[in-house]
Parts: structure tokens; sequence; C-alpha cells
């Protein structure tokens, strides 16, 4: 059938294999364990593949076991080690000799990109392909407006809080201390919304005591924030005009370090919890261990619980502070009240935590990273902020996270371990430290090169890069293979975050940040057909496809802190949502979309096609970013798709919107041609009925 797509020699799109489980069985097998590995070829054109494990100089040959009208498979059975493994494949035809690896089919070893068996190395199975919600809690939605930061509650960072009451209100350029009055109780009201939208994981960023609307400057490791919890104790004064501190803060004071409030609010979080999980959904939470805040109980800069009376001092107003240690002081002679302390990049107001020269402080945290993912909260993971940063040497980083990864899955064997971190984490994903990334590298950053050209902050924009199909894969692949397949199969894949501008204005291709060019410039010129692709694609590649809140009802903005408008309930562009809602489905519904292989089709100007397999189920996507239509041909045969298999259109998204009535086709000798319109987006499927 597809003859006439090979030269004369081996045809080297037939081959594949990978570590999925239709190519690897058990796909993450234990020390001691028989795994049987196998490997396709066109059928009846090459002459013997082998099995190579370099490190052991192992080179066996495999054995034919089956074929169908398109290929042969071969297949290998070996036990896995105590030890890592790294293999590859050697083909031969004739005098030709190719080898495969991770990226593919090559004519140099490049054992680098070897396959790789990791025993025990585990990622949990409801993660893989799972369906990730962001929420930034204070932006998000108001439920109890009795638990909202008042006007001039405290002073945060030199400056008095801010009660922001009109919801519609875009931030500021001065944002961190204005207050939008999110809170769980809101989540909890959107429940239904979310799993409307198909949602099975909600991801908080942190919700733990702290004065900011982040939250990444913790104050206490050990409660929800009773702004987002419950306030059952309230009282005290908001400061006066012209404070320049916390002394006098007494309804912060009481707010946020009284224990009936922490009690409460931690109780609330609890119910809340089994709720999310009466609905089958799941929670990941965001933990921040790097550093914490000047506000910390630990050092007390604020003297927010000197004033309460049930603490102990902080290492700030004593040197006999029993949390002395958990800072790295400067100068011994500067107390009370001694700011010699280290703080992140230089930050006093974010102390870096001293864990060499404190191991009370790391117990400590490791009771934290056990107590919430135990009952009564049974949170579901954590995402850790920062986490390449933690201590001052790599050494001791990794041992940290050895030990933090033994606590919590100890504690909870099914919780996940999703680290924040930016370049090669493969040091860190080795089985023994995190479970996954953020997926920056290897989907946010190489789509949005391709398909709008910009850097993720909006700060730069690059030509060369803009539609390069090439450039895309090239990035996408190189990135995958700096992590095992069981952390790709559960990365975060996000197009916008709290930390960048938002996908849908990317596709405006303009430079810019809030202070330079303003909120409307963020919604000018932005093209919905761009986002449409974006989103087909982040519902179909690899991974755990995350959406940031409001993303899906057409929220724009700059980079932080633009980024983080509130959701635009009553505003929704609903026509978006659906198409969200339409994608996710068939994300989760399409077993090749969910854990499948990968497969590299074409890449050309303005032009992606890949494929995903899983069994019977496969699936083409087609990716047309050039601003005209165009006619595309698909080699369907090489995801094993015959002219005689039905293929159905699934979805097609343009400028205009979307159109989610199903087509069938048949390929033709092993190749299916469409005219796609501009900036669209085609989900085909085959094998599997919906």
């Amino acid at each position: 059938m597809f003859g006439e797509h090979q030269e004369n020699g081996m045809n080297r799109q037939a081959l594949f294999t990978d570590e999925t489980q239709d190519y690897r069985r058990p796909e993450e097998p234990d020390a001691g364990e028989t795994v049987a590995l196998r490997f396709r070829t066109a059928k009846d054109d090459v002459d013997r593949v082998f099995y190579i494990e370099e490190d052991k100089n192992v080179q066996a040959e495999m054995r034919k076991v089956s074929s169908d009208s398109l290929f042969d498979y071969y297949e290998y059975s070996m036990e896995a080690d105590s030890q890592p493994q790294r293999y590859y494949f050697q083909v031969v035809k004739g005098s030709e000799i190719c080898y495969f690896n991770r990226l593919g089919a090559t004519m140099d070893i490049q054992s680098c990109y070897a396959f790789r068996i990791t025993p025990g190395f585990h990622t949990p199975e409801w993660a893989k392909g799972a369906v990730m919600y962001q929420i930034y809690v204070d932006r998000f939605c108001n439920g109890d407006k009795s638990n909202d930061v008042t006007e001039c509650e405290y002073v945060y960072i030199g400056r008095l809080v801010h009660q922001v009451t009109d919801w519609s209100t875009n931030p500021s350029t001065m944002d961190v201390g204005c207050f939008y009055g999110g809170d769980l109780q809101g989540v909890w009201d959107k429940l239904d919304y979310l799993q409307y939208l198909g949602v099975e994981v909600i991801y908080f960023n942190p919700l733990f005591v702290s004065p900011s609307n982040h939250k990444y400057d913790s104050q206490d490791y050990d409660h929800i924030d009773p702004h987002y919890g419950v306030i059952v104790k309230d009282g005290g004064e908001p400061v006066a005009a012209n404070a320049v501190n916390n002394e006098h803060a007494t309804k912060y004071q009481v707010r946020s370090a009284d224990p009936e409030n922490l009690a409460a609010s931690d109780a609330f979080f609890a119910r809340f919890m089994e709720e999310v999980h009466k609905r089958g959904m799941r929670v990941i939470i965001d933990g921040v261990f790097n550093h914490c805040g000047s506000f910390n109980k630990w050092l007390d800069r604020e003297k927010i619980y000197s004033h309460q009376g049930s603490y102990e001092p902080g290492a700030y107003e004593s040197k006999d502070s029993p949390y002395r240690s958990f800072f790295k002081f400067y100068n011994e002679d500067a107390w009370p009240d001694n700011g010699t302390y280290d703080g992140w990049w230089g930050h006093d107001t974010l102390p870096k935590l001293n864990y060499e020269d404190s191991p009370k402080l790391f117990e400590y945290i490791m009771k934290i990273a056990s107590k919430w993912v135990s009952a009564p909260y049974g949170v579901d993971g954590w995402r850790l902020d920062v986490a390449a940063d933690l201590g001052h040497s790599s050494e001791y980083n990794h041992k940290f996270w050895q030990e933090f990864r033994k606590h919590v899955k100890e504690a909870n064997p099914e919780a996940i371990i999703l680290a924040e971190h930016y370049g090669d984490p493969s040091s860190w994903l080795a089985g023994d430290q995190w479970d996954t990334v953020m997926n920056y590298d290897a989907f946010m950053e190489p789509l949005t090169w391709f398909l709008t050209g910009m850097e993720k902050h909006s700060d730069e924009y690059n030509g060369a890069l803009y539609g390069d199909g090439v450039s895309f894969f090239r990035s996408m692949y190189y990135h995958m293979s700096r992590m095992q397949t069981q952390s790709v199969l559960v990365a975060m894949n996000q197009l916008s975050n709290h930390d960048h501008s938002r996908f849908l204005t990317r596709t405006n291709q303009i430079v810019g940040r809030l202070a330079s060019a303003g909120a409307k410039m963020a919604e000018f010129g932005i093209n919905y057909g761009t986002f449409r692709e974006a989103i087909m694609v982040q519902m179909t590649w690899p991974g755990a496809p995350t959406l940031y809140y409001g993303d899906e009802a057409g929220v724009c903005g700059w980079t932080d802190p633009d980024n983080r408008r509130t959701y635009p309930w009553g505003s929704e562009d609903f026509e978006l949502i659906e198409y969200h809602r339409y994608l996710i489905d068939l994300h989760k519904k399409l077993p090749a979309l969910r854990r499948g292989s990968l497969k590299q089709l074409q890449a050309d100007r303005q032009l992606i096609v890949y494929g995903r397999m899983s069994g019977e189920n496969k699936c083409a996507v087609i990716i047309n970013n050039r601003g005209e239509g165009r006619s595309v041909s698909v080699p369907v045969w090489e995801l094993g798709i015959t002219d005689e298999d039905v293929i159905t259109r699934m979805m097609l998204s343009d400028e205009k919107g979307y159109n989610a009535g199903r087509i069938d086709y048949h390929a033709d000798h092993g190749c299916l041609t469409l005219d796609v319109p501009a900036h669209s987006g085609v989900l085909l499927s085959s094998g599997a009925l919906v």
C-alpha cells in the first residue's frame, strides 16, 4: 500500500517504538519483572532488528512475532535490573544499518537519547493525561465576603493593602497588595462548572497563610489562610493611613494568627477536599519550600505573632528564638530586630530557608510534606515552587528532594510531585525525586514560538521561529527526551499561567507589559483562530493539559500582574468555553490522546501534522497556522490506518469558530488529503467509536 512512499532502501517512516503500553509492557517495570519490548517495521522490509544495551555490552536479535497488512512486529523479552537500563535498537537491511532511539530513526548511535528503564519509578496512573485547571484563588470567585481582606487591614511591602470592590477592575502595576476576595468557598460554588468543563484535577496557587495575593511568601505552612477559609473570630482594627509597619495591625493579627481562625479554616479545607473527592476530582497544592516570607511566624519581622501570646519569639526578634537556625544571619550582633538574614535573590521579604544548618527545619518541612497529603485533607499532590533553587548546593538540593519524595509517597503513594523548572530536569526525574515538571521547555515555549513567534512573557518576538514546523518538532522531541515517558505523560502542559502572559494576548504578536503598553493593548489584535489551534495541540499532545483559570472564557493579559485578572463571571465567551469542553471530552474519550504514542507526520512553514496511537485508536492532528487555506496530505499509513479504515473528522477549528460535526473519510494509497482553512486545527480519529 505504501510502496510509493519509500525509497529503494529501508522505509524509515515505518520504523517505530516507544515506551508506551503498545511497545513496552509493563511500561514502568519493577526490578526483576520480565519486560516485553516491541518494535515496528514496514512489512517484509528489513532483514534483522537488534536490541542493544550498550552499558552491558548486550546485542540481542529480536524475533518477528506478528504482521498485519502494513507492518511487521518484532519482540524481545528481558528482565528489569535493579539499576537503570538504557537501550536502543539497530535495524539492518542488506548493507544499510539504521538506529532508533527516543528521537527516532538515526544514522548515529546517539546513546544519550536511549530509551530507559528505571525500575520502580512509577508516576500516578490518575495523572496520566489528566485534565487540570489552575486556580489563582483571589481572582477566581468570591464565595464568602466575610473573609475578604479589608481596606488598610495591614501594611505589605511598605504599602497599605487595598480591597478591590469592583470585580471587573483590571490589576494595577502594584497589584501584589490588592485583594479581590476570591476564596475556597468560591471554588466550591463553581465545582459544578468545573465538572461541566471536564476538569479532573484542580491545581491551586498557594493556600497557606500569607500576606500577599499570590501567597508565595508563606507566613505559616501549618494552616490554610483564613482569608481563603473561614474567619470565626474577628476584631481588632486596621492600621492607620500613615502606618509603615504592622505592630498595630490588630485586625490582621487576629484574622491570620488566632488559633480559632486557623483551626476553622483547616477544617473547612478538609470538608472541601471531601467534596472534591466525592465528585471524583483531585487537588494539587503549591509548596514554597525554598523561601518563606518576612511575615513568617519563624521570623516574625512584622511582629504579627509576638502580639498573640501563644507563639515562640521569631528569629528576627530574638537571638534565643527556637527558629534562629532556620535562617542564615550575617551579623550575630544585630539583635533584636536582626535584618541581616539571607534573602532569596537578595529580597528581604523572601527569607531563604537554611536547611543545611538546621535539621529541625528539615524535619519540620518533611512533616508538612506528609501532613497535607494525609487524612483528613488527603491532598493529591504537590507542585513545588522554584524547586531547583532550594538549599545552598546541588548536592543538598537532590538529597532534600529524595527525602521529600520518601515522606510524601509513604503518606500517600498516589500523590504526585510536580516541580516548577526551566531547563534540563533529568537529574531530578531519575525516579527518586520529582515525578514531573511544569512543562515549559517541552510544551509551552516551542508551541508559543511556532504559533505566535512570541516569548512566553510577551517580551520578545522572533520571526525566525514563528511558523517553523521543523524547529517545533525538534525542540519538542529534544526536551521530551530529557524526561522519562512516565514523567512526560503527567507533565503539566499549559498555555498560560500566573507567571507568563495569557496565550490569547500572545496571539497579537505585540511586545509589551502592563506598565509599558496598558491593559487594553493586551486585548488588541488577538487571533482566536491561533488560540483555538493552541488549545487543540494542548488537548492532543502527550501530557496533562492544564488550563489557567479564565483562559477558556477569553481572558487576556500581559505577564504578571496583568495575567491575574479575575474570572469574568457573567461576561464569559461561551463559544470558547464550549470549544474547550468539546476538546476536553475528546481528550478523555479517545485512548490515543490520553496516553498513546506520538509520531511526527509532517513539518513545514506554518504547518505541523502529528499522530497519536493507542491500540486500535489512531488520531491525526493538522495545525495550519498560515493566514490562508491550504491542501494537506496526511500519511495516515504511518499510524497504521489502511485505505479500508474509516477516518472521522472529530473537530475543525478556524478563525470563525469551530465545527464538531463528524465527517467520514478514507485514505487513498495511505494518505488522506484535506483542504483546511486559515489558522485551523483538525482532529481526525480512526478505530474508536465515541
